[in-house]
């Protein structure tokens, strides 16, 4: 029996397989969608079973292999049948409404979907690796206090096609087709970019299911992070169902603080939080839980806040590291951003403890794209931000 769990935002309620999501134009888009669910696509346009199978296997190759877009291109395909297939199928991509490149060469593009709603990605080159930052909804419900993108309003969830979608048109600009272990510029996904994904469970899971199929995207597991802001119930499904590396928002360690800050925390609070952590599937010292930590000026980073995190890491036997990441100013944000030296302070007393602290050098902030930044320019003001101002209007009064 499936238990549903009451968030916020709109959540389809229907815990059944859904059918494949079919255009304007009355194609289905093939993309985001499981072998079996190709071939049923297939079956239900009309061919026999045992060719839908074999027709499901080449088109699955082309598709997430060689990133095929055109049916024309897939030459072990015969001929005859790509008027067949352009007729009902399509491998769809996002729309590309703008692309920006940061002087520190990050990449962020503003994406349309077929619905005509906008979301962002961003890819962050390194030496040794490259990183995709995925979003999984339009908008966002969670409302935390220092970030951009919590003052928008949730539009909906990302299907799972939306979502492989951003992968693969990385890989389309980065010219990284046929799909291979090794050698590439797309190293690493991490799924922190607009929304919270653990509210969108199962688009999440299944589009991850593409990227880490060894025939499909073939990104390994280990290369992959999901972050949550803390939806405690379903951290252990995470963990069993999808398997990747778990990051956790967690940016302040007293109630009250985190209360304010990521207001999730009233509703599953730090203990229950850490607890789900400790709990979590496959976490071990060669696969560390990250702990993100946005340095707020005078509110989260005082010695006795890094002191308070070290005690809470340690009771709750946490393989962990701490990613601190200074706060990336926006306009009308209510926080400013803790001094290189309190940053540096905090950082030490953790390294100290024995447990890697990072200060997360920050990129795109010039586009942008970087964290807690990501917000669609052409949003007007939301019920979040409205709601905000009301809030904190009426706290002024007193």
């Amino acid at each position: 029996m499936n238990v549903l769990m009451p968030i916020p935002g709109h959540v389809d309620p229907v815990p059944v397989p859904r059918a494949p999501s079919v255009r304007a134009d009355g194609r289905v888009d093939l993309v985001g969608l499981s072998r079996a669910a190709i071939r049923e696509a297939l079956e239900a346009a009309g061919l026999e079973p045992k060719q839908a199978k074999l027709r499901a296997k080449q088109l699955w190759h082309w598709i997430y292999n060689r990133g095929a877009i055109d049916f024309t291109a897939m030459t072990d395909i015969a001929k005859a049948q790509h008027p067949w297939l352009a007729e009902r199928f399509v491998v769809g991509r996002p729309e590309v409404v703008e692309a920006q490149v940061s002087t520190d060469g990050t990449r962020k593009w503003l994406l349309r979907s077929e619905d005509g709603q906008d979301f962002e990605m961003v890819f962050i080159p390194d030496a040794d690796r490259g990183t995709l930052c995925v979003s999984s909804q339009v908008g966002c419900t969670l409302n935390c206090r220092f970030c951009h993108t919590g003052t928008m309003r949730l539009v909906r969830n990302l299907t799972a096609g939306e979502i492989v979608g951003q992968v693969m048109l990385a890989r389309d600009a980065l010219g990284e087709w046929p799909s291979q272990p090794e050698g590439r510029l797309l190293t690493n996904i991490v799924m922190m970019g607009m929304g919270e994904p653990l509210y969108n469970f199962d688009n999440v899971r299944d589009a991850l299911a593409i990227v880490m199929d060894g025939d499909g995207l073939a990104l390994s597991k280990r290369r992959i992070t999901l972050s949550t802001s803390g939806v405690v119930p379903m951290m252990a499904r995470a963990g069993a169902e999808i398997g990747v590396n778990l990051a956790v928002s967690l940016h302040a360690v007293t109630k009250e603080i985190r209360d304010e800050i990521v207001p999730l925390n009233r509703k599953y609070g730090i203990e229950a939080l850490l607890q789900a952590c400790a709990d979590y599937p496959g976490a071990n010292n060669a696969r560390r839980i990250t702990f993100e930590y946005v340095m707020l000026k005078d509110k989260n980073d005082s010695d006795a806040d890094a002191r308070e995190l070290v005690r809470l890491i340690r009771k709750y036997r946490l393989p962990a590291k701490v990613n601190l990441i200074p706060f990336n100013l926006w306009p009308g944000a209510s926080y400013e951003c803790s001094t290189p030296e309190r940053v540096r302070a905090f950082s030490n007393i953790i390294f100290e403890a024995g447990i890697s602290a990072p200060v997360r050098t920050p990129r795109g902030r010039d586009i942008d794209a970087a964290c807690g930044q990501l917000k669609t320019a052409s949003e007007k003001k939301s019920r979040a931000e409205l709601d905000r101002l009301a809030e904190e209007k009426q706290a002024a009064l007193g």
